[in-house]
């Protein structure tokens, strides 16, 4: 589509930024600006570190106005790139209300003016960090991972943990599922796989290795949730495998060949069986806020005895269906009661996966894909929303995207969501942050800010769970390193039934 151009003549009184300054001459666009990341008319916090952008096609120099009232800042360069201070300050004067950008670009010795976008403040915050583990594709490799922690209301970064650190050329490690109760990182586990293997728990400045194996149990624990605030865990224990497709848009499948649900008592060591058909595939726990319902997701499978437990699995890998179910949950006797059904995806040919309550208690949040456990990798998978008091549900549309939408994470305050989203190349999932009312309606995700616009296209690793925390974690990689090869880990007790 041709857009009309004409030219206009204006003569402007600015205070800029590092000497930047509006043009006089300028040919004016009747198109809004293609800049990356796409940051145009996206609600942000008011905490949020800078967005910084550039524009999608190469220009010779470009110049941005960010007003609002008064204030306002003039930016120029190949790139924007917002001071910290100024632009928390600019978020400040603006909050609940919007900033304007003005977006122009010089090709040769023509300047063109592009329509203008806002920035929406909002007078939400945050929380002030987001872990996430930083992995490249399975087919790569797996030990050069790290679990990092980002402070969202700058570009500070640090690695947690660093997998590297216990891994050897002839022994592997991997790390995953970290977790926290209620966005503490005082209290928090994460689980290492393989060499020097164990659940690593951190409660209230005492941090310990956990040895869950144990011969009652199908494998140590996998996907966490922590009580609300009992030091209570539920894991799905899961025997998980990985094909490759040969002729295929999503390129490997993730499956289990049999999964359960046990709850860990931290206190005492202790472990119990809460879900363990043989027939029913448990995964993906989640405690409601209010302590007393515990959520997952369950497939109904029946092996054909003439094969392979896993051959099986593959071959009949479209038929797993995951829905959605509840657990009432008592915590003075901490006992659960039968399982309900929440949503039926099978009766929809779809499944659905990573059930998350909001903190108020009245939105669940979940991801639906064709079929099978591991939409990360299903490109068709998109954020579905259920209203728990009506039990209607209706598709994300803010937050969704044309390509994958797989992990996702509440802000503690309910307001904000982060997703881990394929939507920009299709290989690499990286955090897209949206805001969430509270009628459960989002808005337009943007991209986790960096301080060069260009990271995302040259960092080759994908965030997996991106979870919101409070505060940073105290302990460093050296820590947890020192934690995962000193010790052997505290072996867990089977119990019939956990008890205060």
């Amino acid at each position: 589509m041709k857009h009309l151009l004409y030219t206009i003549m204006v003569a402007l009184t600015l205070v800029s930024c590092g000497g930047a300054s509006v043009p006089e001459n300028f040919t004016q666009s009747e198109s809004l600006p293609k800049i990356y990341p796409d940051y145009v008319d996206v609600t942000i916090p008011v905490n949020i570190a800078p967005l910084t952008f550039m524009m999608e096609q190469p220009v010779d120099e470009m110049v941005a106005r960010l007003s609002f009232g008064n204030e306002e800042m003039v930016l120029g360069g190949e790139k924007i790139q917002p001071d910290v201070d100024d632009w928390h300050e600019l978020l400040q004067q603006a909050k609940g209300q919007d900033i304007t950008v003005e977006v122009y670009a010089r090709q040769g010795e023509q300047w063109t003016r592009f329509q203008p976008f806002a920035y929406h403040v909002s007078t939400d915050s945050i929380d002030p960090y987001l872990s996430y583990r930083l992995i490249s594709p399975s087919y790569v490799t797996y030990e050069e991972l790290t679990l990092n922690q980002r402070c969202l209301e700058n570009y500070d970064e640090r690695v947690m943990v660093d997998n590297m650190l216990c891994s050897t050329e002839e022994n592997g490690q991997c790390v995953n599922c970290h977790n926290y109760q209620k966005y503490n990182p005082d209290r928090m586990l994460f689980h290492a796989r393989q060499n020097m293997g164990g659940t690593v728990v951190v409660y209230d400045g005492d941090i310990r290795k956990i040895n869950m194996r144990n011969d009652s149990i199908l494998s140590a624990g996998v996907y966490p949730t922590w009580h609300p605030w009992l030091p209570l865990v539920v894991f799905s224990t899961n025997r998980t495998g990985q094909s490759f497709h040969t002729a295929h848009r999503n390129k490997i499948e993730v499956f289990d060949s049999a999964s359960d649900l046990i709850a860990f008592d931290v206190a005492n060591n202790q472990v119990t069986n809460i879900e363990n058909d043989p027939q029913e595939f448990e995964i993906y726990p989640f405690w409601a806020p209010d302590g007393k319902t515990l959520y997952y997701c369950s497939a109904h499978f029946v092996y054909n005895d003439s094969l392979e437990h896993e051959t099986d699995v593959i071959m009949r890998a479209k038929e797993f269906k995951y829905c959605i179910y509840k657990k009432s949950f008592d915590p003075e006797t901490l006992t659960f009661g039968p399982h309900e059904m929440v949503f039926n995806a099978d009766s929809l040919d779809k499944s659905a996966t990573l059930p998350r309550i909001s903190p108020d208690g009245r939105f669940l949040v979940f991801t639906l894909g064709n079929y099978g456990c591991f939409h990360i990798w299903h490109h068709e998978a998109d954020l579905w929303l259920m209203d728990l008091a009506t039990g209607e549900c209706r598709r994300m549309d803010g937050i969704n995207s044309g390509d994958t939408e797989s992990y996702h994470s509440w802000s503690s305050n309910g307001r904000w969501m982060v997703v881990s989203s394929r939507r920009e190349d299709s290989n690499y999932t990286r955090p897209f942050i949206a805001h969430v009312d509270a009628q459960g309606r989002s808005t337009k995700a943007f991209v986790l800010p960096q301080a060069d616009p260009e990271f995302h296209h040259q960092f080759m690793k994908s965030y997996n769970i991106p979870e919101f925390m409070r505060g940073p974690v105290k302990y460093d990689a050296k820590d947890f390193a020192k934690v995962l090869r000193n010790e052997d880990g505290e072996p867990v007790e089977y119990v019939q039934k956990l008890s205060k």
